[in-house]
């Protein structure tokens, strides 16, 4: 089948949804499908165009025989709701009239966020008689909404109703997690439209150490004898990395032996950076992205590692770094709301402990606990682990996705027996995916 993909983030971004897209439609590729991707110059999580990159409008590559057709979009230095709107517009305007000169294929498949490429997927799937799948990563309007980046009104409005068409008009609805799964299903989507296709965990995860790894690392940044606490991945609004900063501030005193890591990048960094030095953190320090040696390296020698959200996030999300925090055996202490997906699966896995979101004297109680406790840290380690390879297996969440598009293009029974006989239940993993938030 050829598969026509529109996303606004695709390799060389490494983290995110761009890295699972990649993924994908290389999977997609290996198996003999021609696969063509409209997406832009890359750009996340710094918010700035990547060096080799910048000022072009428009190019081709090929990658691991996936076809890349780039277009320019504008992207913010500082992003505010406003220019981030901006953004996504001028990618949904460029991605349309990239993909209409493209030739037509057989199904599309259009990411979202951004939402309004619902609005290309419904176009194009009329003009050329097509299907399209449309895969919700985040739901955005909800998001917008719980986290006051929008205000109640007539935006807020149109962005529900362009939500409602995407579900409508598509053969399937793809998500990431059971809660959702449901929450597409409660907005009136019927439940046989809205399917599960999770993301996977990097194979090499599972070769980490579970204990006394990482030396290289502690050496390096001459940390051998702390206490590592690490923060991975995008630092946005969502994340309400303010709760560590504080957590960090109270442990001053009290427990010098703790070392807070912040690594990674995104659009409430320099902020983080900004309050930290105001506050004389000198137990915190910032990493930049690292390469992907170096960041295992720093998962093996971090005793806990974070997740947190703010109070609002709840089912709108999944952060991917849980799936790589407990692929690679990591003990999590979670900041945020009991209803969460996160914390459910962390207590299903029983892979970690939760603290209330925004909370830093909670987040800091976790971490003293877990710091007192090794043989409970060890014991949720290996419990993720274990979770991790029995939902998240890679071959088989990328099967069940091919799986989907090939029942879209052969309308229903034939595209399973031409993928393959798999387990369609996926048991476990129709209960858990991700999205690095």
């Amino acid at each position: 089948m050829h598969v026509l993909v529109i996303g606004i983030n695709y390799w060389p971004e490494e983290t995110g949804i761009g890295a699972f897209t990649t993924g994908r439609c290389e999977y997609l590729a290996s198996r003999g499908h021609r696969v063509s991707v409209c997406t832009s110059f890359p750009y996340y999580p710094d918010w700035r165009t990547m060096n080799g990159y910048r000022r072009r409008v428009a190019m081709k590559q090929w990658r691991n025989g996936v076809e890349i057709h780039r277009t320019w979009m504008y992207v913010p230095d500082r992003v505010t709701s406003l220019r981030r709107m901006i953004h996504e517009g001028s990618f949904i305007a460029a991605s349309f009239f990239n993909a209409m000169s493209r030739s037509r294929p057989d199904v599309i498949l259009a990411i979202s966020p951004p939402l309004g490429l619902a609005a290309s997927a419904v176009t194009l799937g009329r003009r050329w008689k097509v299907p399209y799948m449309f895969h919700v990563a985040d739901l955005q309007p909800d998001a917008a909404v719980d986290l006051g980046m929008l205000s109640p009104g007539a935006m807020v409005r149109m962005l529900y109703g362009l939500e409602r068409v995407a579900y409508r008009n598509a053969a399937r609805v793809a998500t990431l997690t059971g809660a959702m799964r449901e929450k597409i299903v409660l907005k009136g989507v019927p439940e046989a439209k809205v399917t599960l296709c999770p993301d996977w965990s990097e194979p090499a995860l599972f070769s980490l150490p579970l204990a006394d790894g990482g030396q290289r690392f502690r050496d390096q940044h001459a940390v051998r004898d702390r206490f590592i606490v690490s923060h991975c991945g995008n630092m946005g609004v969502k994340q309400g990395l303010e709760v560590v900063l504080g957590a960090a501030e109270r442990a001053r005193g009290s427990h010098p032996e703790l070392l807070f890591l912040m690594v990674g990048d995104g659009a409430m960094k320099p902020k983080l950076e900004q309050s930290a030095r105001r506050r004389g953190l000198d137990n915190v320090r910032f990493l930049p992205i690292l390469s992907t040696d170096i960041f295992r390296d720093m998962l093996a020698a971090s005793d806990l590692c974070l997740v947190t959200q703010q109070k609002t996030v709840a089912d709108i999300v999944f952060p991917s770094k849980v799936l790589t925090l407990l692929s690679a055996g990591r003990p999590v202490v979670a900041s945020l709301s009991s209803g969460s997906e996160v914390a459910r699966v962390l207590n299903d896995a029983r892979a970690g402990v939760r603290a209330e979101a925004e909370d830093s004297s909670a987040l800091l109680e976790a971490v003293s606990h877990l710091k007192a406790h090794p043989e409970q840290r060890a014991s949720m380690g290996a419990n993720g682990r274990s979770y991790a390879q029995d939902h998240w297996e890679k071959g088989r969440t990328l099967r069940l996705f091919e799986t989907r598009l090939l029942e879209i293009v052969d309308g229903g029974r034939a595209g399973a027996k031409r993928a393959g006989a798999i387990d369609l239940s996926m048991s476990g993993q129709a209960e858990s995916g991700v999205n690095d938030g």
